[in-house]
C-alpha cells in the first residue's frame, strides 16, 4: 500500500513538473512577440551605411543618423529628416553601433526609400540638451536654427552635399518648417507630411504661422484617412490653400493600428511609406509635383 502511495505521489510529480516546464516554454516563446525580451525586429534601413554625426555646441550637442547607400562618395542632395513628437532621438553612438529611439516613427522607419545614387538622408535629432522638452516654442528660436545649422554644414562638409530638402512629419513640421526659414541661406524645399496643425500641449504647431513663411518650394503631403485631432486631412487642403503651394494626398495602405495620431496608422501613412516617399523624391529631383498616392 505504502509503494503505491509513493508510486502515486512520484507520478503527480512528475505531471506538476511536466506543466511547470511547457508554462515557463510558453512564456519565452510569447515574450519576444510582445516586445518584452528577446532581439528587437531589425531596422531594414540598417543594411546601408550609417553613421551618427555629431555637433558639438556651447555646453550641448547637436546630432544626426545619416543613411546612404553603399559605395556612393558624393551627393547632389540631402535631405533631413525631422521625425514626430517628442522629436528626441537621443541619438548617441554606443560600442561603434547608432543607439537611438523613435524608430517606429514614419520617417525614421522609411528613411531608406528616400536614398539613391545621389541621395542621402539625415534624421536631426533634438539638441541634447532638450531632451526632457523640446517645446515647440524652443523650435522657433535663432538658436534653433542656429544648431540645424551647424549639424547640416557638419554633414555637408563631410559628404559633399550641395543641395537640401527639409521634410518633417507630424509636431516634426513645426521643427522643418522654423529650420528651413532660419536657413534661408541653404534655400532648401520643404516638404510638410501628416502636419500639425492645431495646438497641442507642447506648442501652437503651425497654427500661427503665416504664409509667407513657407518657402516657395513647399510640399503638403496628407492622408486622406489621417484621422487624429490635430492633423485632419481638411486642414491639409485648407493650409494648402492659404499658403498656394500644392498638396499630394495619400490613400490606401494598411489598415494601422494603434492612436490615430500614431505612426502605425494613416497618420503614418503606414503600409504605404515607400509609395509616399518615392513620390517625395521624385519632386525633389524633378520639381515636377507628383500625382496624388494610392494602393
Amino acid at each position: 500500500m505504502l509503494t503505491s502511495i509513493e508510486d502515486a505521489g512520484a507520478a503527480f510529480k512528475a505531471r506538476f513538473l511536466a506543466v511547470i516546464v511547457s508554462i515557463t516554454v510558453l512564456l519565452i516563446c510569447v515574450r519576444p512577440a510582445n516586445g518584452q525580451a528577446g532581439s528587437p525586429t531589425p531596422d531594414a534601413n540598417l543594411a546601408n551605411p550609417t553613421q551618427v554625426v555629431t555637433v558639438k555646441r556651447d555646453g550641448y550637442t547637436v546630432a544626426g543618423l545619416v543613411t546612404h547607400l553603399q559605395g556612393v562618395k558624393t551627393f547632389k542632395h540631402a535631405v533631413a529628416l525631422f521625425p514626430g513628437h517628442p522629436g528626441i532621438m537621443k541619438l548617441r553612438e554606443k560600442e561603434g553601433q547608432a543607439r537611438f529611439e523613435l524608430r517606429g516613427n514614419f520617417l525614421v522607419r522609411s528613411r531608406r526609400h528616400w536614398l539613391d545614387a545621389q541621395t542621402l538622408v539625415v534624421v536631426v535629432d533634438a539638441p541634447s540638451d532638450q531632451w526632457a522638452t523640446f517645446y515647440q516654442t524652443f523650435r522657433e528660436t535663432p538658436r534653433y536654427g542656429a544648431d540645424v545649422g551647424a549639424l547640416l554644414k557638419e554633414v555637408a562638409q563631410r559628404f559633399g552635399v550641395d543641395e537640401w530638402t527639409f521634410v518633417g512629419t507630424s509636431e516634426g513640421s513645426v521643427s522643418a518648417l522654423h529650420a528651413a526659414r532660419m536657413n534661408a541661406g541653404l534655400k532648401p524645399r520643404l516638404i510638410l507630411t501628416s502636419s500639425l496643425f492645431q495646438a497641442t500641449r507642447n506648442g501652437p504647431g503651425l497654427s500661427g504661422v503665416s504664409s509667407d513663411a513657407y518657402p516657395e518650394r513647399t510640399l503638403w503631403v496628407h492622408h486622406e484617412s489621417d484621422l487624429c485631432t490635430y492633423t485632419q486631412y481638411r486642414d491639409a487642403q485648407r493650409f494648402a490653400d492659404k499658403s498656394r503651394r500644392p498638396l499630394v494626398t495619400v490613400r490606401g495602405g494598411d489598415p494601422g493600428r494603434g492612436d490615430p495620431c500614431g505612426p502605425f496608422a494613416a497618420h503614418g501613412f503606414v503600409g504605404i511609406e515607400g509609395e509616399a516617399v518615392r513620390a517625395m523624391r521624385s519632386w525633389v529631383n524633378t520639381g515636377v509635383v507628383p500625382s496624388d498616392v494610392s494602393r
